[in-house]
């Protein structure tokens, strides 16, 4: 019994590196697995990269791994593993870095010429088309940005909602390709944004002044659709600062948040958040079940330098597995 006794004490001790013997810690390995999960996203956050699967996934709940980093920086505490906790506070200091908002919030130059009310809805193959019909009615919104709006959704939008939105720019499609831009004032058509699911593009005169309306719908980054969500979200990069000059709303579900490095080259085109500007950078949209205690800030509504914006909300619209954007903007007259 006591030579039993002994080899059970001798399987439960470790030798270090200076010959000392340490009993194991199982939590000391737990929160090493937990910092090198955490140092991968983070490290590609530095680097400026999405990378591959699974790191955009990931990238998307980017403030959330301050809990996994909490809790193993706890372990590193427990087990006095005093490197393991110098690890675990840097980063913890570069994740706090990186949840800070990104993007410009200058003020507009020039007195304010008009205001516009925006709503961006995505409403899931069409299942939230009720919903959305009875928020404009409430809301009032000057212009409706709709991703996912199949045949059905174009169908009831026009029989509903043209009396009090009789202009509209569209990319018909079944399932999640279709989407449209209604609007109360006058749109010209200009050529939609290439990609899997319609992004369609107009313009309209606001206070005199033409603004550029571009929706924003790429793929999902899916497990097999990465470099697709980065190709399309290139391509909406490049249409924002294809006119630079001209005041522009892109909005849409973007399927991306400002911990992409694929949104901010957007953002760096000097757009700038509508809900950053009004102090909302981190409100959830996506998924709506669990917004807003848990979730990303996907769906967006981006302004060019010449906007400013308050008043940001975010509706659930019940059969949606997104929060509709909500934002009211003031276009000012510029430089």
């Amino acid at each position: 019994m006591r030579v039993e006794r002994v080899r059970q004490e001798a399987a439960t001790v470790e030798t270090a590196g200076d010959g000392a013997a340490r009993p194991r810690r199982p939590g000391a390995w737990l929160a090493a697995l937990l910092f090198a999960g955490v140092s991968l996203v983070v490290g590609c956050r530095a680097a400026d990269t999405d990378a591959v699967t699974p790191v955009p996934q990931l990238l998307a709940f980017l403030p959330w791994l301050l809990l996994p980093t909490a809790v193993g920086l706890l372990l590193t505490l427990r087990a006095r593993r005093w490197t393991g906790a110098v690890w675990g506070v840097a980063l913890l200091g570069l994740l706090a870095w990186y949840v800070e908002p990104y993007g410009k919030t200058d003020d507009p130059a020039g007195p304010p010429v008009a205001q516009l009310r925006v709503l961006t809805a995505n409403v899931e193959y069409g299942r939230a088309t009720g919903p959305l019909v009875d928020a404009v009615r409430r809301e009032k919104p000057d212009l409706v940005f709709v991703q996912e709006c199949d045949r059905r959704c174009g169908a009831v939008l026009e029989r509903d909602m043209s009396a009090t939105h009789p202009h509209r720019s569209a990319v018909d499609g079944d399932g999640s390709k279709g989407s449209v831009i209604l609007s109360r004032l006058a749109l010209t058509p200009a050529p939609p944004v290439p990609g899997t699911m319609g992004m369609p593009g107009a313009t309209a005169d606001v206070g005199g002044r033409t603004v550029r309306l571009l929706l924003a719908h790429p793929v999902p980054p899916f497990p097999d659709r990465v470099p697709v969500w980065q190709r399309e979200l290139a391509g909406i990069r490049d249409a924002a600062r294809a006119a630079r000059d001209v005041p522009t709303v892109l909005a849409g579900d973007f399927n991306a948040s400002q911990d992409h490095a694929a949104f901010r080259r957007i953002l760096d085109t000097g757009l700038r958040d509508a809900a950053r500007l009004d102090g909302a950078d981190r409100t959830p949209t996506w998924p709506a079940r669990t917004a807003p205690a848990f979730g990303a800030q996907i769906d967006h509504v981006l302004v060019s330098e010449e906007f400013a914006a308050d008043r940001a909300r975010f509706l659930r619209l019940g059969d949606s597995d997104h929060r509709a954007v909500l934002v009211d903007l003031t276009l000012h007259a510029g430089r």
